[in-house]
């Protein structure tokens, strides 16, 4: 596999914040989307404990919407988790890939001044993009 370069910065080129979304494989026994979940990074960190140091990320968790894939688009759709539950500390080794996720844009125009960096606060559901790259297109069934 390539080498990816997952970002969670407030500050992107002194410029605005950029906080990629992954894959995290939740279950390695399910195929493709059933064994894996969307989340954004929040911030790395690690620790150390007993000698160990410990990898890890905050992450924001997307919920699916549906039990499929969308059937006009076959990609499936996410939306930001609500809740208690919707931030976690994880292990960075079940990240599994960067995922990209496109707005599910609706009927309305978009705000006066809408900048792409506004996405993950402007749009509620997004589709998991497989035809990202052929490895998003293997995994995002």
């Amino acid at each position: 596999m390539r080498t990816e370069h997952i970002r969670s910065s407030p500050s992107w080129c002194n410029e605005h914040s950029r906080y990629n979304c992954v894959f995290v494989n939740t279950d390695s026994d399910l195929p493709g989307m059933r064994g894996l979940e969307v989340a954004q990074v929040c911030t790395f960190f690690s620790f150390k404990y007993r000698g160990n140091t410990y990898p890890c990320a905050v992450i924001h968790w997307f919920d699916k919407v549906g039990d499929t894939a969308d059937e006009d688009t076959g990609m499936w759709i996410v939306s930001p988790a609500g809740g208690a539950s919707k931030h976690a500390v994880i292990h960075v080794d079940t990240i599994y890939c960067a995922a990209h996720l496109i707005p599910v844009y609706g009927m309305e125009f978009l705000p006066q001044g809408f900048k792409c960096h506004d996405s993950y606060d402007t749009f509620r559901t997004y589709y998991v993009n497989k035809y990202a790259d052929h490895h998003a297109f293997e995994i995002a069934f």
